[in-house]
Order: C-alpha cells, then structure tokens, then sequence
C-alpha cells in the first residue's frame, strides 16, 4: 500500500480523462440510489429535511447509536453498576477504542490509544521527542498552512525550552499549498522534529507522508502528523510510512461528539524513549497503588493523563466503528466521487460568478473538503446558515479571509446535497441576497 493514497486508479482515470458536463439533479439522485454506502445515511440523526450539512470536517453529525450508548452508559452503567463499571466497562475504553481507530491510521493496537485533546497531545509528543534529542538539535519546522493552535504548542515549547530552539514555518506562493520541496529545505542536521498536518485545514492541501517522513529520518529528525483532518476522510498508513508520531481529533470525520477525546500514535519502539511531561495518576504503572513517587507506565498508557470522561469516551466508539464497517476505501472512492462532482459544478456554477477554488484539482492532493473563496465569502455563507424564506439551509464553514469551507463526509453526504448547495450558492451570488447579510463576524464561524 503506498502511504501517500491516491485512491482508486480506475475513477481517477476516468475523472482526468472524460471531459463530461456536470452532473444535473436527475444524476445526483441516480448516483445516490446506486450509492453503496447509502445506508449509512439513515444511520445518523436528522432533525431537519431541509438542512443540508457540509460541516462535517468541523462536528460530525451525530450517530444514532451514540445516543443509545450513552443512554445506556447513564442508566446502567453510572445509574446502577456505579463505580463498579471501572473495574466491568471502563478502565480499559482508551486502549480499546484506541485499537480501532489503529487500524484507520494503518498502525498496530498498541501504538495508539484515545486520550486527552489534540493540543495536549501534541504537546506531549512535542515535548517528548524534543527532550530526547538534547540540545544538539535546536530547529522545529512546521509550515504556514498548519493548524494555529499547533503553532501555539510549538511557541509555548520553544518557550518553555527558554528559546533554545528556533520554529521555522515555510511559506505558501498561493496560500493554498506548499510543495514538498520547500519542506525539504528546511531540514538539516540540527532539526529536531518535523510536524504538519497531513490535510491541512482551510485548503484541503493534503502533503506526500512517506516522502517527507523518509526526509525527515534521513537528517535525523523525528516526525509528528497531526491527522485531524484526514481521519476517517483518507486513508493513512502510519506503520508503512514509518511514521514517528501522530495525533487527531475524534469530532469530525469519525463523528465523536463536540469536543470528544482526540487520539494519539507512538510508534511501539519509541514508546519507552520519550518523556510524557505531564505526570497524571494514568501515566503511572500502577496507579491504583497511590505510591506517593510517580514511575511511569511502559508503552502507549505513559502517554495517558489523568481519568478518562467516560461519557465522552463511549460516544466516539459509534462513528469508528461505523467507519471500519464501511472501509476507508470505499470512503475515499466516494470521497472522490463527490468532490469531483463538486469541482465541476464550480467550474460551471461559480467559477463565472467571481469564485475561485480554494483547493487542490489534483484529487491525490487533497482531502475531504472543498474550499471555494469569494471576496464576499463571509456574507454569503451566512446566506447559505439564514436563507430567505422557501430556501434550504445549508451549513458550511467559513475561514478568513475568504474561504468557504464545504466538507464532504462520504458516510452521509449526498450527491444531492453537492448538486442542491452549488446550485443555491449560485443563487445567493447572482441575486446579491448575501448584501442583506451583516460583515460582523459571529464568536464561531
């Protein structure tokens, strides 16, 4: 399997080589009925027919079995076993859901276990692999399409680390992507660690992981993929990459629950080498011997805190397990699918109406979203979340300055969302309905 996935040759072929016109409402439904994850769709809750949601790569929509799962959690577990579930249902839900999501990621069960939040995460392998390597290696590279609560984790290190090492970023020519090449460069003998997000989150950029993970190791340097926008949307092989470390979140593409536990990855020979700094009474290896002097715990559960929120724990076990039963091939292929048919429908919708695109064409780089930007980007999606009367609502996301962000969740977008939302963007630009929309910003956009 190649570690960069370039999902399935045959669709590729096809997309790249027939030159056909964009899909119609009658060929939306049609794709729809033939759709062999279809019935994944009804497995999800819907308040509202109208709604059309592409917001997935920021909170999935909400299993139907989640609720069930906590319903039962309260009642029988918290309601009647009480703290006896720790020793029947609990104590072991990180290294137990942590294993499913391991073979999402393409690593072994016990390289990956469900625990805190990204940040945190990622500043415990940060800091892990920058006390391992001492002083002699003083350079962090990252780049300027990351995410910037990663950044904050990296400055707060290099802080923390009393400015002994420099964090370089490297730049975009087109704020949208950046070549492997300009990553390259900036690796040399004193780099300590390399960490990008594999897809990056405003543009759908996704990078070559293989490629600049060998990179990375042939300088020495240790590697961090946050792979919060790719899990549960692309195929990722850590273990074939040989990837270093990793880190996620649960609440988009694996459908977690707001705010649900993130995830992280060692891979199983540094486990033991890396420091986790902050010594919770769930890193320990015994923790329920309450000896006053902290030892840490060997392999994965060092990288724990402290208790686990169970309810949030058993929400996310839903979405995994949905996605392992639908194959993260089969996602990718309709991944494809769709955001093929969407580039389309912009290039004869949009594209005319002053949109550019604000993502990769190439299919092999870019993920689960589409951006679309437009100087009034703001405004119109607002008109997209509080339309006039008669009109759908449809949800996106919007990132500045000017990127609409359409997530395209294969376990329940439809084709005719795709077709209904370009057709309605179309609509709220040609008829000017966004000028009725205020340019203050809400708190989350």
């Amino acid at each position: 399997m190649r570690c960069h996935p370039d999902g399935c040759q045959e669709l590729k072929s096809e997309v790249r080589c027939k030159k056909k016109r964009p899909m119609n409402l009658e060929q939306a439904r049609e794709f729809d009925t033939q759709d062999p994850l279809g019935a994944f769709r009804e497995k999800f809750h819907h308040s509202e027919e109208d709604i059309i949601y592409l917001d997935g790569n920021s909170l999935g929509r909400l299993p139907l079995k989640s609720k069930s799962i906590v319903e039962e959690l309260v009642n029988a577990q918290w309601g009647d076993q009480l703290i006896r579930s720790w020793n029947t249902d609990w104590l072991e839900i990180n290294e137990r859901i942590g294993g499913k999501i391991a073979k999402l990621i393409g690593a072994k069960a016990n390289e990956v276990i469900l625990t805190d939040s990204t940040s945190l995460n990622l500043f415990k392998l940060a800091y892990g692999s920058l006390k391992a390597q001492g002083s002699e290696r003083n350079r962090i590279v990252s780049d300027e399409l990351n995410f910037p609560s990663d950044l904050y984790i990296l400055q707060g290190l290099k802080e923390m680390f009393h400015d002994q090492h420099e964090l370089i970023l490297a730049k975009s020519d087109d704020g949208m992507t950046i070549p492997e090449s300009k990553i390259s460069e900036l690796l040399d003998s004193k780099t300590a660690l390399l960490t990008l997000s594999y897809v990056c989150f405003k543009t759908s950029y996704m990078y070559d992981m293989e490629e600049l993970t060998r990179q990375a190791h042939d300088v020495g340097a240790h590697v961090v993929w946050d792979l919060s926008h790719a899990v549960g949307a692309v195929p990722v092989s850590l273990n074939d990459c040989n990837v270093d470390m990793a880190v996620g979140c649960t609440y988009k593409y694996l459908n977690g629950g707001p705010g649900s536990l993130a995830f992280l990855y060692v891979r199983e020979d540094l486990q033991d080498k890396l420091t986790n700094p902050i010594w919770g009474w769930f890193a320990d290896a015994r923790p329920f011997e309450f000896d006053l002097n902290f030892k840490a715990a060997s392999g994965i559960k060092r990288f724990q805190t402290t208790t686990t929120p169970i309810l949030s724990a058993a929400a996310v076990e839903p979405g995994v397990d949905m996605m392992l039963e639908a194959g993260m091939e089969n996602v990718r292929q309709k991944s494809l699918k769709l955001t093929e048919s969407l580039i389309e429908l912009f290039d004869s919708h949009l594209a005319p109406l002053g949109f550019s695109l604000g993502s990769p064409r190439n299919p092999d780089k870019r993920g689960s979203h589409i951006s679309i930007r437009h100087p009034e980007g703001y405004r119109i999606s607002q008109a997209m979340i509080n339309p006039k009367e008669g009109r759908p609502v449809i949800i996106p996301d919007f990132r500045d300055p000017d990127f609409i962000r359409l997530g395209i969740t294969p376990l329940y977008t439809s084709y005719e969302d795709v077709f209904k939302a370009v057709e309605r963007i179309a609509e709220i630009v040609a008829s000017e309905e966004y000028t009725q929309h205020s340019v203050s910003r809400e708190a989350v956009t």
